[in-house]
């Protein structure tokens, strides 16, 4: 009789409620991949646009949802070196059309395995991939050098928190715009001021905490805001999102503004410079909630609600250690 294990699956695109948990044949590795049974998965915004629509990123229904896991080993298929059953790892899986992240076996390519030690839970490492891969991505595309000044819209969000913790590891000043109920948490993640853009004009407030305009907007939400946190901006600054923003591209074009567009990759080196800043504890993810694998639907509607506060989490034994 064929091996089940849990999993949450997808089997018509639409609302959380198509989040099902679910029973899936046991996966075997192949050459040149590892099986992971994982211990915990993160959750991310991009999880709930494949739900309600994945065919952007090659998923076709009946489809599992998730990149980060964190796990330890239980296989290795043929040519894999480095890495053996019960090794403690975490993983983004291949992006976009991999997915497959909430479910207790995941099947992946052993280069994009990282290594965790003992001292790195595995809720802190299912967190981590995804959003920190993207907020190393958004520094490595600006290239900003020390003392530059940044200013971060969603500096309060999962990706925003590790972008300021990065970006002041760098010697980077970043202006942290968010709710102000998150100020504290982005000051001590490294942020030089914070903004609440509720309640604050952000452009001329990031004027007056900079001492002048800044060299570069990291756009992590979309939407408007970007078009008024431009005048913030230096002549010849950059900015870059990972969301669409509403821009007027006159004044940029004007000011010699240097626009980048991002869209993450899996990337196994930069998943095991990640897991090595985790176990040195030089990066700490920010979690709110915890939930189980089965709860994979209640942990899209709240992010989907949100002002999550931090990272979700789903727990697929019951425990995160």
């Amino acid at each position: 009789m064929e091996d089940l294990v849990r999993a949450v699956l997808v089997s018509e695109f639409g609302g959380p409620e198509q989040l099902r948990p679910v029973r899936v044949a046991d996966p075997v590795a192949g050459p040149g991949q590892v099986r992971v049974a994982v211990r915990a998965a993160g959750v991310n915004p991009v999880d709930a646009g494949n739900r309600a629509d994945g065919r952007w990123a090659g998923l076709r229904v009946p489809c599992i949802l998730g990149y980060d896991i964190a796990g330890v080993i239980d296989g290795v298929g043929p040519g894999v070196t480095g890495l053996a059953s019960g090794d403690r790892v975490m993983a983004m899986t291949h992006f976009p059309d991999g997915a497959g992240g909430y479910a207790e076996l995941v099947v992946i390519d052993a280069a994009l395995v990282a290594p965790i030690s003992a001292a790195t839970s595995f809720a802190d490492a299912a967190a981590t991939p995804l959003a920190a891969g993207t907020a190393h991505l958004v520094l490595a595309r600006l290239g900003l050098p020390a003392d530059s000044r940044l200013l971060v819209l969603g500096a309060s969000g999962g990706v925003g928190l590790f972008l300021l913790q990065l970006a002041a590891a760098a010697g980077i000043t970043t202006i942290g715009v968010g709710r102000e109920a998150m100020h504290a948490q982005m000051r001590g993640l490294g942020a030089a001021a914070c903004i609440d853009y509720t309640r604050e004009d952000v452009a001329s407030r990031a004027r007056a905490l900079a001492g002048g305009p800044v060299d570069a907007v990291a756009d992590l939400v979309g939407g408007s805001l970007a078009r008024s946190a431009c005048a913030a901006l230096r002549p010849g600054g950059q900015i870059a999102a990972i969301a669409t923003p509403d821009l007027d591209l006159d004044p940029l074009l004007d000011a010699n503004i240097t626009f980048h567009g991002l869209l993450i990759q899996d990337d196994g080196d930069r998943t095991r410079a990640l897991a090595d800043l985790l176990d040195r504890r030089e990066l700490r993810p920010v979690i709110s909630r915890v939930l189980p694998l089965d709860a994979a639907a209640e942990a899209h509607r709240i992010m989907e609600a949100g002002h999550a506060g931090g990272k979700i989490v789903l727990d697929v034994t019951g425990s995160g250690k």
